[in-house]
């Protein structure tokens, strides 16, 4: 089914397809707080940040956060092909030894165009980023190893009325970063240790 056909009443629509996010099932792992949501980019908007949480450590020592943004404009502004919008981050540290990998970005945005795949989230008008940013520490601050954070930033117009698969899939992103294996249908995370 198209999004167009959600059109004739966009408060009705949002609601709508705030109420499927909602729904949506994801990993126990993950942790959602909705937020304020941005409030210039379009008329109608849902925010909602996540942590993802080992059951070997502390939840404040989390393995990945970030950001998903669900926005609908009735007006289908031009670069968005769509009355639709998601915008999204994730970020996760990973091990300083990959941040020479000149692959990095590219296996980075392909985590994120599978986990759509596999949720069935169709869309259109994709774009964003991978960044690496490597830290090192100096003087009075050099015993602290050196890190990496990935960084992916992403936004798409979804095609189909299914919004609860775009939230499933930027989960699974968050995981896939956070080095958390993928789990089959109907199966039960196990414990696992941060790499």
């Amino acid at each position: 089914m198209s999004t167009r056909s959600l059109s004739g009443d966009p408060s009705a629509a949002f609601d709508a397809a705030a109420a499927q996010v909602s729904r949506a099932q994801l990993r126990p792992e993950l942790r959602l707080t909705e937020v304020p949501a941005p409030t210039r980019v379009a008329p109608y908007a849902l925010a909602l940040t996540a942590e993802v949480v080992s059951d070997h450590h502390d939840e404040d020592d989390d393995l990945a956060s970030g950001r998903f943004v669900l926005l609908h404009d009735p007006s289908a502004p031009e670069p968005w092909a769509g009355q639709w919008r998601v915008v999204s981050f994730a970020r996760a540290e990973l091990e300083p030894e990959t941040a020479p990998d000149p692959l990095l970005g590219e296996v980075g945005w392909s985590w994120l165009a599978d986990s759509l795949r596999d949720e069935g989230a169709e869309y259109t008008a994709e774009g964003g980023t991978v960044t690496r940013v490597v830290s090192e520490s100096f003087a009075a601050l050099s015993e602290r190893p050196p890190s990496i954070e990935m960084e992916v930033r992403a936004s798409w117009t979804p095609t189909n009325t299914d919004f609860g698969a775009h939230l499933r899939a930027w989960g699974a992103l968050l995981c896939t970063i956070a080095g958390l294996p993928p789990l089959p249908d109907g199966v039960v995370a196990l414990p696992s240790q941060r790499r």
